[in-house]
């Protein structure tokens, strides 16, 4: 397939983001991923949504990094340095997930804690249901598992229309909009760096169509299968959801309820828009490092 490769001039001294490059090949397409923290360490697993990149997980890294975990943020195909397939209809869900095996494969990571957001949990969450034994916890942050099998929000109906259809696609101000903060001219720099013209966003525009919001869309019936999986997931599953976004309000206690693993868990609701990591990133790598710190304890005794 024609893919683009973003030039590394465009990432050079990106604000507060100092990290070493790492990459896997996929498909036949270059994956990027972010690598921080004690590599003999268990791993957390940090997924972006649309249309953010690795960029977006900045100040949780070091942060859980430092408290003696290996950080893996990578870049979806489509996105941030990974390469980016110019063909709209080259994007879909399942082949998502193949890239995201194939990088779950080649890297081998194990006793993953899963940290999630948009589609990030849209891919993750059906990541740890179909390949459970990698799976030590998961953490879910303004995401969800749709199977098309219950209403949308308006605003979603919206954004959806306003990717696949819009002559204007400004990412950066996309993920400012939806942060409580207002993101300076080097942040929202570093957000655009990835997307020099509009023949590299086909994968941002991609996403929102992606999504299951009918019974019989494509991906629905293997999301009812993870499910089938997830109701039965005893392991830790902790929600840290925003009180500020209007597409994911409520998801959390969807999954509280349906899911074993959050139950006696200390969900919690953070202050911020859609991008919580934008808005609340201490509080959200502090609930990942105090979880995985009972985890820890846990194993010990």
């Amino acid at each position: 397939m024609n893919a683009l490769r973003t030039p590394d001039k465009r990432f050079e001294r990106l604000l507060d983001y100092p990290f070493a490059p790492h990459y896997v090949e996929v498909d036949g397409l270059r994956m990027h991923y972010v690598d921080e923290g004690p590599s003999d360490a268990s791993p957390v697993l940090m997924m972006h949504g649309e249309p953010s990149w690795s960029y977006l997980y900045r100040h949780m890294i070091p942060i859980c990094a430092a408290a003696g975990h290996r950080v893996i943020a990578p870049d979806l195909i489509g996105f941030g340095k990974s390469d980016k397939p110019t063909d709209i209809n080259a994007y879909s869900y399942q082949s998502h997930m193949d890239w995201m095996q194939a990088f779950l494969e080649q890297t081998d990571l194990q006793n993953i804690t899963l940290v999630c957001q948009d589609w990030g949990s849209l891919l993750g969450l059906r990541l740890a249901a179909e390949n459970p034994e990698r799976f030590r916890a998961i953490v879910v942050g303004n995401g969800m598992l749709p199977t098309g099998d219950q209403s949308v929000p308006k605003a979603f109906q919206l954004w959806k229309n306003f990717a696949l259809y819009s002559p204007w696609f400004p990412i950066a101000r996309i993920i400012n909009t939806g942060s409580f903060r207002s993101l300076g001219p080097d942040e929202r720099r570093a957000y655009d760096a990835p997307f020099p013209n509009k023949k590299y966003k086909a994968g941002a525009r991609a996403f929102p169509k992606l999504v299951p919001v009918t019974p019989d869309n494509p991906a629905s019936e293997a999301n009812r299968e993870a499910w089938k999986v997830l109701e039965q997931w005893k392991k830790p599953f902790l929600t840290t959801f925003s009180n500020g976004d209007p597409i994911t309000r409520g998801g959390d206690r969807y999954m509280q309820e349906r899911i074993p693993g959050a139950k006696g868990q200390p969900h919690t609701t953070l202050t911020g828009g859609h991008f919580l990591q934008e808005d609340s990133p201490v509080e959200f790598a502090g609930a990942i490092n105090t979880l995985l710190a009972r985890l820890d304890e846990s194993d010990q005794t």
